[in-house]
C-alpha cells in the first residue's frame, strides 16, 4: 500500500545511525500536542520502529497508529487503506470500499467509541447536579411513557444502561440487528424500552447501543440542549477538538451509538483526558470521580480478549477493561472500542495511550489484531 509522505521510517541497515530519520515521527501541528522522541519517554525506539514499520509494510487494513506517553506524542503512522465509512442517512456501508489516503487531519469513523463519549457527557451533567443517583429508574426521566411501566422495566436504572446490563433481549451481531433498526425507527426510545426483558437488570452484560441512545437523550433532557451541543461545547471545544463529525440518519438525528468521526490525534486526547482523571491543560472537564468509576471493571463480558491473550474482558461505564503483560506482571488497561478495529487504549500504570484506526468493519480477525497490537506496543516500553 502507498504510504503518506508524512510517514518516515528508520531502517538501521540502510542509513548510518547518525543520519537516520526519526521513525514514524509525529507531525508538529497547532492542535495542543507536544511531541517527543520515543526514547525520551521510556520506549525502546528501535523496537517501536520495527513494530510500526512492519505494520506499515504489512497487509492488514490498519489505517493509523498514534502513541502518546506522559502527555506527549511519540509516534504517528498513517497509510492508505480500504474504508467503508458510514453513509449519511442509511446507517449502512457502501457496497464497495474505496481506498482512502489517511493522514493527521483525516477524519475516521470511530463507530462505538462514540458510546464512551456519551458516557463522558453523562458524567459532565452529573457533576453539574443535573443527573442524580445512578440508581434512578430510567422511566423517571420519561413521564410521557408511563404506559410502559412494569415491575421489570421499573427496575432498570441509569447504571444498568451505562454497564449494558439492562436485561433486554437485544442482538447486534446477527440479523435482525437491533442497533441498525435504530436508524429507521421514528420513536427510538419506545423501541428500546419495549424490548422484552430476559434477565434481571445488573446481572448479565449484553452489548446494547439502544441503552446508549437513551443515555444521550437523557443528557438532552437534563441539559436543555441537544446532546451533540453538549459534546461540542463542554467536551470537544475544551479539548481543542475542532475537526469532527457525527453522522446523522434519515431523520437528521446524530447516531450516538456509532456515528462519530474523529482524527486519531483527537482520539488520543480523549485517552489523555482519562489518564489525567478528567483534566486537560489544567482544566477539569469531567469529574475525576466519574472517570474513576467509568474505568472500574464491573461486569464480565463473557469472553477473553481476542488475539490469544489470557485476560478476560470486563465492562465499566461504556468503557472496556482488560490486562496486559508488562515487566513480569499483568497491568490493567481500559479502552473505548469501535467496530472495525477502532481503539483508544489507556494503560494507567504506564501513563500510556495507544490509538488505532482500521477499516475491516464486522471482522473478528481485525478486532483480534487491534487488541494484539496493544500488547505488541506495550512490549516496546522499557521503563
Amino acid at each position: 500500500m502507498k504510504l503518506l509522505l508524512r510517514l518516515c521510517f528508520c531502517i538501521p541497515f540502510a542509513l548510518p545511525a547518525a543520519h537516520a530519520a526519526p521513525c514514524a515521527a509525529p507531525s508538529t501541528l497547532a492542535d495542543g500536542w507536544e511531541v517527543a522522541a520515543p526514547e525520551a519517554e521510556g520506549f525502546n525506539a528501535n523496537a517501536l520502529c520495527v513494530t510500526l514499520t512492519a505494520l506499515a509494510e504489512g497487509g492488514d487494513n490498519i489505517h493509523g497508529i498514534v502513541v502518546e506517553r506522559h502527555g506527549k506524542l511519540v509516534a504517528e503512522m498513517y497509510r492508505a487503506g480500504k474504508d467503508r465509512s458510514i453513509r449519511r442517512g442509511l446507517g449502512i456501508w457502501p457496497p464497495f470500499a474505496p481506498t482512502v489516503e489517511f493522514g493527521p487531519d483525516t477524519l475516521h469513523d470511530v463507530r462505538s467509541i462514540g458510546k464512551s463519549v456519551i458516557s463522558l457527557l453523562v458524567g459532565i451533567e452529573k457533576q453539574r447536579g443535573r443527573i442524580g443517583a445512578l440508581t434512578t429508574p430510567v422511566l423517571d426521566y420519561y413521564p410521557e411513557l408511563q404506559d410502559l411501566r412494569s415491575p421489570q422495566l421499573n427496575a432498570i436504572n441509569l447504571e444498568h444502561l451505562l454497564t449494558m446490563s439492562g436485561g433486554w433481549k437485544w442482538d447486534e451481531g446477527m440479523q435482525p440487528n437491533n442497533e441498525l433498526r435504530l436508524y429507521w425507527k421514528s420513536d427510538q426510545l419506545r423501541y428500546v424500552l419495549e424490548r422484552p426483558i430476559v434477565a434481571p437488570p445488573g446481572t448479565v452484560w449484553n452489548y446494547n447501543g439502544g441503552g446508549t441512545t437513551i443515555l444521550a437523550d437523557i443528557v438532552t433532557r437534563v441539559s436543555g440542549r441537544p446532546w451533540i451541543e453538549v459534546a461540542r461545547k463542554d467536551l470537544f471545544e475544551p479539548l481543542g477538538i475542532v475537526q469532527w463529525e457525527w453522522v446523522t440518519d434519515l431523520r437528521d438525528r446524530p447516531a450516538p451509538f456509532s456515528g462519530l468521526r474523529l482524527r486519531p490525534r483527537d482520539m488520543a486526547k480523549l485517552g489523555r483526558l482519562m489518564l489525567n482523571h478528567g483534566r486537560w491543560n489544567g482544566q477539569q472537564i469531567v469529574a475525576g470521580e466519574w472517570v474513576n468509576e467509568s474505568l472500574k471493571p464491573r461486569l464480565s463480558v463473557g469472553f477473553k480478549s481476542p488475539g490469544n491473550q489470557p485476560d478476560e474482558l470486563h465492562y465499566g461505564y461504556q468503557w472496556w477493561d482488560g490486562t496486559a503483560a508488562w515487566h513480569g506482571h499483568r497491568t490493567p488497561w481500559s479502552a473505548a472500542f469501535g467496530n472495525g478495529g477502532q481503539r483508544i487504549f489507556i494503560v494507567p500504570e504506564m501513563d500510556l495511550t495507544v490509538v488505532i484506526t482500521a477499516g475491516d468493519y464486522g471482522s473478528e480477525a481485525m478486532a483480534a489484531k487491534a487488541n494484539q497490537l496493544l500488547h505488541t506496543l506495550i512490549a516496546t516500553v522499557s521503563d
